[in-house]
């Protein structure tokens, strides 16, 4: 067995369990204090300097991950790495059925601006193909309860209980406008039909990416390659050259060794992917756990001590996830598409899943070599991602390409009958994000556990009083979350660093002056009420 150590003196030893988002955003803020940090992942290589490619040297990203209007924290990260023109400009968006094109969202920031949800009213009037206006307008009951979402934790809990298409039903929107625009929307926001969601959570989804502010539902990707290698592999080499921050990739996280004297970490138990090799990282002063359902569950499972301290990290364990499979297509041809980025909706090829894709050729157009390899550039790559795609992960490889090309592709550009594959590949993902059911909110893990030395990050971890305004399954919520793990151990004083102190984080743009007046009059009118008694109506059978 490998034992890694450090001597009792200096600063404190923290391991990060889990190189996404919020692992990284722990590192950061950690290596920065003067902070020890030993990052360990299952991925051979999770600093991003070695890109993921195919069998045939093709580069390969899992998940096509956009880049929304409100990121200030990854934009500062950007900002501080002297990165620039890692990202395209803002894109338009289509939504595609068995009938053709369904809508187009535009770029909203280029239109004239207006207070929302007028501005986003204003800039689509036209962009609906085939969803009437009354439609479109019966969804003005669901802003009356996203003004009522947050006026209290007791509240809150209530509309989380609920499921979003029960709520939409009693709120009285259009079958049309839940199944033709809000039930794709979120199979591949939060990866979930409505049935099967949170009311609570899909309300902060759609409060946050489509309403807060006209300019909302912006969204760019990176230019050239993939995000680990142009964003984590340059801030990995700055932590390691600066901060000595050690990566152990290709390993996983076995099982967490808690001391009988004090019930704090100790050690952290290590698995090698490669070789089955046991590890062991010693004297252990605290551990960021960034991991999703799944990794934190048979982590538990391993760890009886800590689950036993921290009990909600056992029951956060429990929680659902979702399947998600990943496809990469090479073609003989390009395919001119109007729109770079792409959904597909209501589609029985879907078997149930959500659907997108991407012509990865118009968005990474400037470096096109880049993704032939060193294959000679022959036409259009397009990268398409199923979720909640249980369904679709039973079928062989070549199944889902032909559903792809001959299904669900010609329908958004007949040319794409013509195209032959030249390269293809497939890759599964089972159980890898969180899945935010009805009543899940109590049940995700808490930024602070009951274990001093353990603390969370990631997307779907609850922060309290350090909250972020960004929500759902979001690069900058976890990110932000990281940031705050990390501010935590250092703000308590479970670590020690030589550095400054906390990590600054930034908020995200305040609500526009109408919705706070409305949040103010709901709350004034509500909360007497409820005192006696009366709730709205779609709340009035809650407990």
């Amino acid at each position: 067995m490998a034992v890694q150590h450090r001597s009792t003196a200096g600063p404190s030893h923290v391991v990060v369990i889990g190189a996404g988002w919020g692992g990284w955003g722990a590192a950061k803020a950690l290596c920065q204090a003067g902070v020890r940090v030993t990052l360990v992942d299952g991925l051979a290589d999770p600093t991003g300097s070695t890109p993921l490619t195919t069998a045939s040297g093709k580069p390969f990203e899992a998940g096509t991950r956009g880049f929304w209007r409100d990121y200030p924290n990854i934009n500062a990260l950007t900002d501080e790495l002297g990165l620039s023109n890692v990202f395209t400009d803002f894109t338009s968006s289509a939504f595609w059925s068995p009938q053709g094109l369904e809508a187009t969202a535009p770029v909203f920031g280029d239109g004239l601006q207006l207070p929302s949800p007028l501005g986003q009213a204003f800039a689509t009037i036209s962009n609906f193909k085939r969803l009437p206006v009354a439609d479109r307008l019966s969804i003005a009951g669901l802003l009356v309860a996203m003004l009522d979402l947050n006026r209290s934790p007791a509240v809150y809990a209530r509309y989380d209980a609920l499921d979003a298409l029960s709520l939409f039903r009693q709120l009285q929107i259009s079958e049309r406008m839940i199944d033709e625009f809000l039930r794709p929307i979120l199979l591949v926001g939060l990866f979930k039909p409505p049935e099967e969601l949170s009311a609570a959570v899909t309300m902060e989804l759609l409060y946050y990416y489509a309403l807060a502010h006209q300019d909302s539902f912006d969204v760019r990707w990176i230019r050239s390659r993939s995000i680990g290698e142009q964003l984590l592999a340059p801030l990995s080499q700055r932590l390691g050259r600066e901060h000595q921050l050690q990566v152990l990739g290709g390993t996983l996280a076995a099982r967490l060794n808690v001391s009988p004297e004090n019930g704090a970490i100790e050690s952290v138990q290590t698995r090698s992917l490669a070789t089955g090799e046991t590890g062991l990282i010693d004297d252990v002063d605290a551990v960021v756990l960034a991991v999703g359902a799944r990794g934190l569950g048979s982590l538990m499972a391993a760890s009886p001590e800590c689950a036993a301290l921290a009990p909600e990290l056992l029951r956060a364990g429990e929680l659902g996830a979702i399947d998600v499979v990943s496809v990469r297509l090479w073609l003989d041809r390009t395919v001119a598409v109007a729109d770079p980025a792409n959904v597909f909706s209501r589609f029985e090829a879907l078997r149930g899943a959500g659907g997108t894709f991407f012509m990865l050729d118009q968005l990474q157009g400037e470096t096109l070599q880049e993704l032939w390899g060193n294959q000679p550039v022959q036409g259009s790559v397009i990268a398409s991602d199923f979720y909640n795609a249980s369904a679709i992960a039973e079928l062989s490889d070549q199944a889902i390409v032909d559903c792809l090309m001959q299904e669900l592709l010609p329908l958004a550009q007949p040319t794409f009958r013509e195209a032959q594959v030249v390269d293809q590949e497939v890759r599964r993902y089972p159980g890898s994000v969180s899945l935010f059911s009805p009543g899940s909110f109590q049940q995700r893990p808490p930024l602070e556990t009951s274990m001093a030395t353990v603390v969370c990050a990631g997307d779907w971890v609850r922060m309290g009083e350090r909250e972020h305004g960004a929500k759902g399954l979001c690069q900058e919520r976890a990110y932000v979350c990281g940031l705050e793990a990390a501010n935590s151990l250092l703000r308590r004083g479970v670590v020690r660093g030589t550095g400054s102190g906390e990590h600054r984080v930034i908020p995200i743009r305040p609500d526009e002056p109408q919705v706070v007046l409305g949040r103010a009059l709901n709350k004034l009118v509500m909360d007497p009420l409820e005192a006696v008694g009366l709730r709205w109506p779609w709340l009035a059978g809650s407990g």
